[in-house]
Order: C-alpha cells, then structure tokens, then sequence
C-alpha cells in the first residue's frame, strides 16, 4: 500500500461532506454512542459502492444517463427530506448519554442512505481504486477489495472524531437554546446545499 492512497484518502474523507454533517449532527444531538454509530453507518453505505466498482458495475452506472439520474435525484430527495426534518425537530437536546436500539437502528438506516443514495460514489471509487493498482497485478480483485476496506476503516476512524468533538462540546450548546437553534439552521441550510451540488452534478 502506498504513502500516495493513504494521503488521498485522508484529504478525501477528511473533507467534510454529507456523512461528516451527518455525525456531527448526531454527536450534537444524542452524544458520543450516536455519532459513533452514525459513523458506523456512513461506513457501511460506502460498501455497495465499491462493491459496484470492484464488479464492474459502475461502467454501467456511468454508461447509462438514466440510472445515473435517477440515483441522483432519489439522492438529492432524500437531502432534502433530512433538511426538513432537521427544521422540523423541535426536541431539546438532553444530557442523557447513550441511544436506544430503536433510535440506534434510525440512524444506521439514515446514514446508509446518505451514501447509498449518492451515485457519484460509485463512479469515484471506479475512477479512485485503479489508480493504485498496478497493470498486470496478480490478484486485483483482492487488491482493490483490500485498498477498498482501509479506506472504510479510515472513514470510519476519521468521522468518529468528528462526531466524538461534537458529543463533547454537546453540553455547551445544550445550555444555549439559541446556539441549538442556529446550529439546526445551519445544518439544514448544509443539507440543502449538499442536495443543490449533487442536484447540478453532471455523471
């Protein structure tokens, strides 16, 4: 594995994106349990995007204007929806600590969706992964299934950080409703932003 994969990776997952807005919000909003799983969940809707690229899917996905689009918008929908809810929540934000299963599981499933629902990944990993495998290599599929796995396992490590810092300045914006308020703002302008981008997005 080279130096080169590693520090792209960490440029491209360190970048805040959707699944970092998401954690944060779930540090922010429910504590450190529920930033760490929403990071386990962003994790995981990145593991049908290289398995499409690993398989060759991803051709497909680029080839064809139709599926590209309608991932796209089913993507830009589902911003949209979380834009709302952000808004539309009116709960106070507690110091109990931990999430209960149920609410674990809502939060997994949101964000699987975020990256399940966002095509470019696809077509990022089929452009990404080759880049670092060498013409003629033995064994590529492994190659590319094991580059593939440490960059989940960085994605994973580097938005748990990002949600832990927000679990623990959490008590200072429980103490300010009108920070909670801004904040929620924020987040849902952030979503709507992100739903924009994807929105205008050529394949």
């Amino acid at each position: 594995m080279s130096i080169e994969f590693l520090l792209t990776t960490l440029v491209v997952v360190a970048t805040p994106g959707t699944g970092v807005l998401y954690t944060v919000a779930a540090g922010l909003s429910r504590g450190t349990r529920a930033s760490l799983v929403a990071a386990f969940g962003c994790t995981l809707g990145i593991f049908p995007h290289v398995l499409a690229a690993i398989t060759g899917l991803a051709a497909l996905l680029h080839a064809s204007a139709t599926a590209f689009q309608v991932m796209k918008y089913l993507g830009v929908a589902y911003l949209l929806y979380l834009a709302w809810s952000t808004l539309r929540e009116k709960r106070e934000l507690t110091a109990e600590p931990g999430t209960s299963e149920s609410s674990a599981k809502a939060v997994i499933v949101s964000a699987v969706l975020i990256n399940l629902l966002n095509p470019k990944l696809t077509i990022f990993f089929f452009a990404f992964l080759p880049q670092f495998v060498r013409p003629g290599e033995a064994d590529t599929v492994l190659r590319m299934a094991g580059l593939s796995a440490v960059f989940m396992a960085l994605t994973f490590v580097i938005f748990a950080g990002y949600g832990a810092f927000a679990a623990r300045v959490r008590d200072r914006v429980i103490a300010r409703p009108r920070v909670l308020a801004w904040l929620r703002r924020s987040f849902a302008a952030a979503f709507v932003a992100l739903a924009a981008k994807l929105a205008f997005t050529n394949g």
